[in-house]
């Protein structure tokens, strides 16, 4: 199997990527939109609008968002974005997650059917389209059997309100019961230099299905590029607050890390962010499969910064020095592991 790109236009667009054996094609790096709306703090919606539409010049296809995101705001800002390029563009959502809008840490987990079919009428209003390109079950809801959800995904197909079924933070032994149901194109984790839980039994279950693995948080939200070195630098209202590998000695023990990040950015005349994202598209080539990154911004330059990252070539060298760091990582990705395929394994 081959790692799923194809080759690249002359016009410096990015290369691309399938979604699974039969989705579409889109650019080999998405973009992740939560930020524009949600738990990163303050943003500025003419620069968000802008970096959207500087991402489509590049060849970034693959718009990646929720419904959780901001209780449906960052659905209905994104809607004018994708009704003006709605030929172009990949529409990614998703359900199953509700966030209680006064404490971003409680979460309520759904995966039946009354509330998936509540859920999809609300986001294609919210998107104002149609059909939805790709729709994932956000999070796992252990009270209901996997093979039922996705049953019911499946007959959403049928109804064409939903193009192509992703699934996000599903173990490998669930992607495998949930493909018996119906295909999958894309399975969506954390996966970065600072997080690679998912290689042990995800990842080959992806690539022996046909699944296509889009990398969320390939930047380790923000703290792989050096932007901040602790908790306490972020804004109060960010959510990265709550999650313990920012806080306390796990941040310092972390941002140390980054010293060879450092050293192979400077090598390459590159920052540290395109190495980690130069990295996580490395990985189609390691494991055989399609890796789709989605990065969030909300600046046209960073968007800019993270597209030229797919044409960096890591040496043997160079990856020698950044295999160790997961596992020097200290602190968890989440504060509840549980809504982790890590955490079911």
């Amino acid at each position: 199997m081959t790692n799923g790109t194809t080759d690249g236009t002359t016009d410096g667009r990015i290369t691309k990527a399938r979604l699974g054996a039969d989705g579409p094609e889109v650019g080999v790096q998405g973009l992740g939109c939560m930020g524009m709306s949600f738990a990163y703090g303050p943003s500025d919606a003419g620069e968000s609008r802008a970096t959207l539409e500087r991402a489509l010049e590049l060849g970034v296809t693959l718009y990646d968002t929720a419904d959780a995101y901001g209780a449906g705001e960052n659905e209905r800002f994104l809607s004018p974005f994708f009704k003006a390029h709605r030929d172009e563009v990949v529409i990614a959502t998703k359900f199953a997650l509700a966030i209680d809008p006064d404490d971003p840490t409680k979460r309520t987990i759904r995966n039946d059917e009354p509330y998936i079919r509540q859920c999809v009428e609300a986001s294609l209003k919210r998107l104002d389209v149609d059909v939805i390109d790709l729709y994932y079950m956000h999070r796992r809801d252990l009270n209901v059997p996997i093979e039922e959800t996705v049953g019911v995904m499946a007959d959403l197909v049928r109804e064409g309100k939903v193009k192509q079924l992703g699934l996000s933070e599903v173990t490998g032994a669930e992607l495998r019961a949930a493909q018996s149901v119906h295909p999958i194109a894309a399975l969506q984790s954390e996966w970065s230099l600072f997080s690679r839980d998912i290689e042990a039994s995800v990842v080959p279950a992806a690539r022996e299905l046909g699944v296509a693995l889009v990398a969320y948080s390939p930047l380790g939200r923000g703290f792989l590029t050096g932007s901040f070195a602790k908790a306490e630098d972020l804004t109060a209202d960010d959510f990265r607050r709550q999650q313990p590998r920012f806080t306390g000695d796990n941040a310092a023990a972390n941002a140390a890390l980054l010293a060879p990040v450092r050293k192979v950015a400077d090598s390459h005349g590159a920052t540290l962010g395109q190495i980690a994202l130069a990295w996580a598209q490395h990985q189609a080539t390691v494991h055989a499969l399609p890796v789709i990154p989605i990065p969030g911004t909300r600046r046209p330059s960073r968007v800019e910064e993270n597209a030229a990252a797919t044409t960096i070539t890591l040496t043997e060298e160079d990856l020698a020095l950044l295999a160790p760091i997961a596992e020097k990582v200290t602190g968890d990705r989440y504060a509840d592991m549980r809504f982790t395929s890590a955490g079911r394994e």
